[in-house]
């Protein structure tokens, strides 16, 4: 058992004696209101055989039918709850809220469809339903925790009679965690009782922050510093050629991990006085001192990532990066042409699966350091995940762009660990070139100011509605762009800020199909051709492209170079890919993007959309949006929306520093 699943539980049984008078307090007062659990997550219940699974989903969606529910919920009932589906919903009808996709209201119209008039608002498998689905919709929104007044307040408005006994429950049987802790930012004397808030996490999500937490601590506290060997006396000897061989042997059994180098501060130094920046050196020279360093930077400072990659090779060490796409692995891969540093790249994904650098006899990842680009994108569950994977002593540099969104999945852990001052911060003083990054500059700090553009890196273009915007936009992917600045229509992006509406990816796609690649949508409404975006979990999407289909489904290329076959039943998770949101499109950029800014959603955006849409594009931008002050305003006005986590406070426990 780890430690974290000891300190989380001691935390929860201190909070637990104050949650009642708590609960009842904040449920006094009104307030505003992750996907459920992955349905293709193997069960040890899951049915063994063709056969079997074939009856559980009959089984399930008798009783789904019986309840009024849709019968194609049957595959992730028994996904989710195992062969016996059908006898837990008939037993539980708000189980049925595990399910991807499943309301609350949904829920009880099922429970009535199968208890009728017994299935009221204060039935206890509702409320124990419904404390772990508001929990949930909170993830979804990016919150790893949630202060117990807006949880009680979410069960006030599903019409739960006793919020405050539903949570007391829901803590007692582990269905959710409880915490107390310091309000954060608070500054009183320390005669004074600091003020606290009590937070509610599903465990899943405790426990990663608290896995976090220890592992950050862990790295730090059992970092090796190398010593510098003593310079032997130069002698004239001749080297046979079996000891040069000997020597590049044992060179390359260093970099597998049988003898790692342990570099003193003197190699280090010299290392970093080599640095082709200011800032590089910098980096290198946190590094030398510190098992955990963030990195922080716009898309040049990918240089400085380089140049540490580089001088790690140099000093014999097993240093690898783990990029969160394949385009962030191609452009690392350019920035280090020519060096072996090149062939130890690898996605997040490759890393943790079959394409990194191996296990070592412990189950650790066998390297000395590891560089993580585009850091801001990890989720807790994720980044908990990797930092469990790194061997005692292993280097870890996170590098990300504070002023991009923040990840898909829930918490903000590069922001957490920068905010905690729990280790090094450099800040690279590398500014991106030209009129795009000098764009993208100015909204990193409020200011969406005009830039000259003499080549039409940048070109603004106004429109009165959602209609015109699609028109405009597609105009410019098809025919503006490629005819005017040769950049091919399959390099150029659109991206908006969601998937409905006027002028939302479904209705850009749609435009986009039919101008560049008409069809029947003969293949599940795809054709070979089409530009698809492929989300195999979520958070996670991959462009590329439909070669054919048939009777086993659809056949994709990647935009790795992969090849992929999608079943009828996956391609729910395909959409078409001529036009993104700015949170599919993070971790990547295009030679050319249109950003389309919806009338209808101009008010929802924040400075952190805003900056991570425009700086998608490499050499051209165009911007299409309403006339008028929402955009300026929303980059002036409204910076990141906030999350609520524990993690900033569980390493200012750790590290002894206030919140």
């Amino acid at each position: 058992m780890t430690q974290a699943e000891h300190s989380a539980p001691e935390r929860q049984a201190q909070a637990v004696a104050a949650l009642a008078e708590a609960i009842r307090a904040a449920g006094a007062s009104s307030g505003p209101a992750a996907e459920p659990a992955d349905p293709d997550a193997p069960r040890t219940d899951a049915p063994r055989t063709d056969e079997q699974r074939a009856a559980a989903l009959a089984a399930a969606a008798e009783v789904l039918a019986a309840g009024g529910a849709p019968a194609d919920l049957a595959g992730p009932a028994v996904a989710a709850l195992g062969e016996t589906a059908a006898e837990q919903l008939r037993e539980d009808p708000w189980a049925v809220l595990t399910l991807p996709g499943v309301r609350p209201e949904q829920a009880d119209g099922f429970a009535r469809g199968l208890l009728g008039p017994a299935a009221g608002p204060g039935d206890p498998r509702r409320a124990a339903a419904l404390v772990p689905w508001v929990l949930e919709q909170a993830a979804l929104r990016g919150h790893s925790a949630q202060e117990i007044g807006e949880v009680a307040a979410g069960l006030e408005r599903l019409r739960l009679p006793d919020a405050a006994a539903a949570l007391q429950e829901a803590v007692v049987d582990g269905r959710a965690m409880a915490f107390q802790e310091e309000l954060p930012g608070h500054h009183g004397n320390d005669e004074e009782e600091p003020p606290t808030r009590t937070l509610l996490a599903l465990e899943r999500l405790a426990l990663a922050e608290e896995s976090l937490g220890e592992s950050l601590v862990r790295l730090q506290s059992t970092l090796a510093p190398g010593t510098d060997a003593e310079p032997e006396a130069e002698t004239e000897t001749e080297t046979t050629e079996a000891e040069e061989a000997g020597e590049a042997e044992e060179a390359e059994e260093g970099a597998a991990g049988i003898a790692p180098a342990t570099p003193g501060p003197a190699a280090w130094e010299a290392a970093a006085a080599a640095a082709p920046s200011s800032s590089a050196t910098a980096l290198l020279r946190a590094v030398s001192g510190s098992a955990l360093v963030v990195h922080t930077g716009g898309e040049a400072s990918r240089a400085e990532l380089a140049a540490l990659l580089r001088a790690a090779d140099g000093l014999g060490l097993r240093a690898w990066a783990g990029t969160w796409t394949d385009h962030g692995r191609t452009v690392l891969a350019g920035l280090l042409d020519g060096s072996p540093a090149a062939g130890r790249l690898a996605t997040l994904a490759e890393l943790l699966g079959a394409g990194g650098p191996g296990r070592a006899e412990d189950g650790t990842l066998a390297l000395d350091l590891l560089v993580v680009p585009d850091a801001q994108l990890l989720d807790v569950e994720l980044a908990a995940t990797l930092l469990e994977a790194l061997a005692d002593g292993t280097r870890l540099v996170l590098s990300g762009d504070p002023n991009q969104l923040w990840s898909a999945g829930p918490g903000r852990f590069l922001a957490d660990l920068t905010a905690a001052k729990a280790c090094p911060v450099v800040a690279s003083r590398t500014p991106d070139e030209g009129p795009i990054g000098e764009l993208v500059s100015g909204i990193s700090i409020g200011e969406l100011q005009p830039v000259d553009a003499p080549d039409k890196e940048v070109v603004v273009l106004a429109v009165q509605d959602a209609g015109e915007a699609v028109h405009r936009a597609v105009q410019l992917l098809a025919d503006s762009i490629p005819r005017a600045l040769g950049i091919p229509a399959e390099q150029v992006v659109l991206i908006t800020a969601g998937h409905g509406g006027g002028a939302g990816t479904r209705a850009l796609n749609a435009a986009a199909k039919a101008r560049l690649n008409p069809g029947p949508g003969a293949f599940g409404g795809f054709d070979p051709g089409d530009r698809v975006a492929w989300s195999p979990t979520p958070g996670t999407t991959l462009p590329g492209r439909v070669l054919d289909g048939g009777a086993a489904g659809l056949h994709l290329e990647l935009s790795d170079g992969s090849r992929l076959t999608l079943s009828p039943a996956q391609t729910a998770r395909l959409r078409h890919g001529w036009a993104l949101t700015a949170h599919q499109a993070v971790g990547r950029r295009w030679p050319g993007a249109v950003v389309v800014v919806p009338g209808d959603a101009a008010a929802g955006l924040t400075r952190q959309w805003v900056y991570t849409a425009f700086g998608r594009a490499e050499r051209h931008l165009s911007v299409v949006h309403p006339a008028g002050p929402a955009l300026a305003q929303a980059v002036a006005e409204r910076p990141a929306a906030p999350r609520t986590t524990r993690l900033r406070a569980i390493l200012a426990e750790h590290t002894g520093q206030e919140g």
